[in-house]
């Protein structure tokens, strides 16, 4: 894989005093740039562009601040054009024997059903097997939520249409600097998000596999879902430990929101960072068990 080229964003406050009266402040707004070298000119310029601002009589930017930052989407910059042929990037984390993945929840154990020396007695002089039993909870590892996970009249994994499932349009919400663990609506009232898979990129999978993975995880509000399900989302996804914020006897508003909606939830994505804001194709399909709610997916995205 190529690498990948690096990107900008200014850090600023602002105020802007309209032609017609009125006016409109901004503090430690952060917008993407085209490259590094700009003045608080173009960024005026920029932060008007984005926010669809008209009649603006002047424009005023302070502690202005270029970082080198991933893209979030901003109106009237585009990201650098990737690499010519399709690129696939893996979401999901392996599963091995003793994984945790939810604090509490069974380990995977891997048995040998067939070892390769005693299929050695079962067929032609140096031809051999392997075949091994997995024992694990649904939960575990990437995994995708059934309706029928929630609702005992919900579709089941056998019972899900797989074009919902496959090549889905993504919108990626990069989140790594909100600064509370309830992700709000009004972050993701920028895109369109009627009919693809939304993921929620909050950088939490660096400690997967860790106990911290387990302690103060965000999570999407109660508000933010039912945004979703008023928008259309088909999918939704987050590189958290639940959707839900994780408390003894608490309720689980996105679970009961999405999956009552028939949107999907994957949990415990990973290197979601290496997405753009929009236009990677998301599939994220798990087999077809009747009677099963929960199963680990292959999730991944393609990028043009």
């Amino acid at each position: 894989m190529s690498a990948v080229e690096p990107q900008y964003r200014a850090h600023f406050d602002a105020r802007v005093a309209f032609a017609n009266g009125g006016g409109l402040s901004a503090e430690g707004f952060r917008i993407d740039l085209p490259h590094p070298e700009v003045d608080a000119r173009d960024v005026g310029r920029l932060f008007v562009q984005h926010l669809g601002l008209a009649l603006v009589g002047s424009v005023e930017i302070t502690g202005l601040e270029i970082v080198e930052e991933r893209h979030r989407g901003t109106r009237g910059v585009e990201t650098a054009a990737p690499a010519p042929g399709r690129r696939v990037v893996d979401l999901s984390h392996v599963i091995r024997e003793g994984l945790v993945t939810y604090p509490g929840l069974p380990a995977p154990v891997i048995t040998p059903h067939l070892t390769r020396e005693d299929s050695r007695g079962h067929y032609a002089e140096g031809t051999e097997f392997a075949m091994d039993i997995i024992t694990m909870i649904g939960n575990t590892g990437t995994y995708l939520d059934s309706p029928w996970h929630r609702y005992a009249g919900g579709p089941d994994l056998a019972g899900l249409e797989l074009a919902s499932l496959v090549d889905l349009p993504a919108e990626v919400f990069h989140l790594t600097d909100l600064t509370t663990r309830g992700i709000p609506a009004e972050v993701l009232f920028d895109r369109e998000v009627r009919g693809k898979a939304v993921l929620l990129h909050t950088g939490w999978d660096r400690l997967f596999g860790t106990p911290e993975y387990g302690v103060d995880a965000p999570f999407l509000t109660a508000e933010g879902v039912s945004y979703l399900v008023e928008q259309g989302a088909a999918l939704v996804g987050i590189d958290s430990l639940n959707i839900d914020d994780v408390v003894p006897h608490g309720e689980r508003p996105a679970h009961s929101g999405l999956l009552g909606a028939g949107i999907h939830v994957v949990e415990h994505l990973t290197n979601l960072g290496a997405l753009p804001p929009s236009g990677a194709r998301f599939t994220a399909a798990p087999p077809p068990v009747e009677g099963f709610g929960t199963f680990p997916v292959r999730a991944y995205a393609t990028l043009p």
